[in-house]
């Protein structure tokens, strides 16, 4: 699976990001994905059975006295797509885009705590965030490798119950996007 991952800063006051709304899902717990989520298309050589396209965007804005953050995590609707779909693989899928939200969650744990200095903001911030996203990357790899791209049935349900208990034992961050 690919995932990518958006650093986004700014230090001005205004700020678009140039994707239309009606392409990406933020991540919610009442919402899960379906197949109609993903509408892009598969490359001719690609092996694995579906893609999930999720990201963790962080904006920030800052003075000599304060930081102000906003994280979002997301699913993209036209980077991910599927060859063979079928419930299994879509849960599959549906916990990349859950760890995704772990690390977003994780993230604003990690930027609650930071110490705020306005001469190293930008590099301890890209820092902070560099950290969560490789750990993040590694974990999905993780997931990938032992369940074998979902084959692994039992290891599957394995993760997703990991995943679940994660993501219940992180809900103190769920209101990173709510910003600082």
């Amino acid at each position: 699976m690919i995932f990518r991952f958006l650093f986004i800063l700014y230090a001005a006051s205004s700020f678009a990001l140039s994707q239309n709304n009606a392409d990406v899902i933020p991540w919610n717990p009442a919402r899960r994905l379906t197949w109609d989520d993903f509408r892009g298309t598969a490359p001719e050589t690609a092996r694995n059975a579906a893609l999930t396209s999720s990201s963790i965007l962080v904006n920030f804005n800052y003075n000599n006295r304060t930081l102000h953050y906003q994280i979002t995590c997301h699913f993209d609707r036209n980077k991910s797509w599927g060859r063979v779909k079928n419930e299994h693989i879509l849960a599959h899928e549906q916990g990349h885009f859950d760890i995704t939200e772990i690390y977003a969650r994780k993230l604003y744990k990690n930027l609650k705590a930071y110490r705020f200095s306005p001469s190293t903001v930008s590099t301890d911030i890209r820092d902070i965030y560099q950290q969560a996203v490789n750990e993040l990357q590694t974990v999905q790899n993780e997931y990938d490798a032992e369940t074998d791209h979902s084959r692994n049935f039992p290891q599957q349900k394995v993760w997703l119950e990991k995943i679940q208990d994660e993501l219940e034992s992180s809900s103190d961050f769920a209101g990173y996007a709510k910003g600082i």
